[in-house]
C-alpha cells in the first residue's frame, strides 16, 4: 500500500470519526433549517476538485456514485434520524443504531476504496467517494428538512429555527 493510499485511508477514518462525534454532540443542541442545510451546501464546494484534470471521471461513474450514495447509503441514516420537539425547539433524537451504521458504512467505504484503487488513480477514487458521500448527505438532509417542516409546520419555514421568534 502506497503513501497516497495510507493517507486516503487515514483521512477516511478521521472523517468517519468526526461524523460520529458531531452527531453525538448534535443531539444535545437544538436544530434549525440552517443547521440541516449547511452541510450539503458547504460540502458542495468540494466539487471544485474536478477543476484539476487528474480528478476527472466519466459522467456515468459520477452518476452511479451519486445514486449509490443517494439510494443505498442515505437510507440507514434517514431511518435512524428522528426529530422531536422539546421546550418548543427541535432536537435530533440520539439513536444507538446510528453509531453502528456510521461505523459499518465507514468499513464498507474503506474496503471499497481499496478495491476501487486497484483500477483507477487515488485522486479519481477520491472524486468517486466524494460524489457518493455528497449523494448520501444531500438526500439524508433533504429527508431531515422534510421531517423538520412537517414537525414544525409553516411557522418554521417563515422563521427558520422552529423556535418562537417573538
Amino acid at each position: 500500500m502506497g503513501t497516497a493510499q495510507v493517507a486516503s485511508l487515514l483521512v477516511s477514518v478521521l472523517a468517519g470519526t468526526m461524523v460520529i462525534f458531531l452527531r453525538l454532540r448534535a443531539s444535545n443542541r437544538p436544530t434549525n433549517l440552517r443547521k440541516i442545510m449547511i452541510p450539503p451546501l458547504g460540502m458542495s464546494t468540494g466539487f471544485m476538485m474536478f477543476v484539476a484534470p487528474d480528478t476527472r471521471i466519466p459522467w456515468s461513474w459520477a452518476g452511479i456514485a451519486f445514486l449509490v450514495g443517494a439510494v443505498l447509503f442515505s437510507f440507514p441514516l434517514i431511518r435512524t434520524t428522528q426529530l422531536e420537539i422539546r421546550n418548543e425547539v427541535v432536537y435530533m433524537k440520539r439513536s444507538k443504531a446510528f453509531l453502528w451504521i456510521i461505523i459499518g458504512m465507514l468499513l464498507v467505504r474503506v474496503l471499497l476504496h481499496d478495491w476501487v484503487e486497484r483500477y483507477i488513480t487515488v485522486v479519481q477514487s477520491a472524486g468517486i467517494f466524494f460524489i457518493l458521500a455528497f449523494g448520501m448527505i444531500l438526500v439524508w438532509r433533504i429527508a431531515m428538512l422534510r421531517a423538520f417542516l412537517s414537525l414544525t409546520g409553516s411557522k418554521a419555514a417563515a422563521g427558520g429555527s422552529g423556535a418562537d421568534n417573538g
